[in-house]
């Protein structure tokens, strides 16, 4: 069952700030403390809320380099895709990675310090994969947007 505009809101409200208290939110979307709770809960239960998360700032913690890379397997093989996302998940540096149509197979977001650290990763991690044919990487200059709101509405 889809949500409905009070569902909605009640996402909306938390994807900007999960730290809000029912009663918070029951202020907001002007209804009692117990259905907001209830709302939430099956939200929760029917997996519109995956999962509650703290979003850090990467510069603060020195990571601040982002570079999407576009990688091209070898062969278009079970083996070889198996080979490589099991090698990917591994990687700390990796924020994102996905399968992609298109002239490349992967598209990843990957979040280092600075080119010298970004090299270690592209030479002594990324390259090394038997899997892998060819990496194109792209440097973030300047971000325009960045949010991890999906739009409920």
């Amino acid at each position: 069952m889809q949500p409905d505009t009070t569902d909605r809101r009640i996402l909306e409200l938390l994807q900007e700030n999960a730290q809000l208290t029912i009663k918070e939110i029951a202020s907001q979307i002007n209804l009692s403390v117990t259905p907001v709770h209830e709302r939430i809960r099956k939200l929760e239960r029917e997996g519109y809320i995956d999962r509650y998360v703290c979003l850090l700032n990467r510069r603060k913690l020195g990571k601040s380099l982002l570079v999407y890379c576009h990688v091209t397997l070898d062969k278009q093989r079970k083996e070889s895709f198996e080979e490589f996302n099991k090698a990917v998940a591994e990687m700390p540096e990796v924020l994102e990675c996905s399968v992609v149509s298109g002239n490349f197979d992967y598209m990843l977001k990957v979040v280092v310090a600075d080119s010298e650290e970004y090299n270690q990763f592209y030479q002594l991690k990324l390259s090394t994969l038997s899997s892998v044919l060819h990496i194109s990487s792209y440097f973030v200059i300047s971000e325009i947007k960045h949010t991890t709101g999906i739009p409920v509405r």
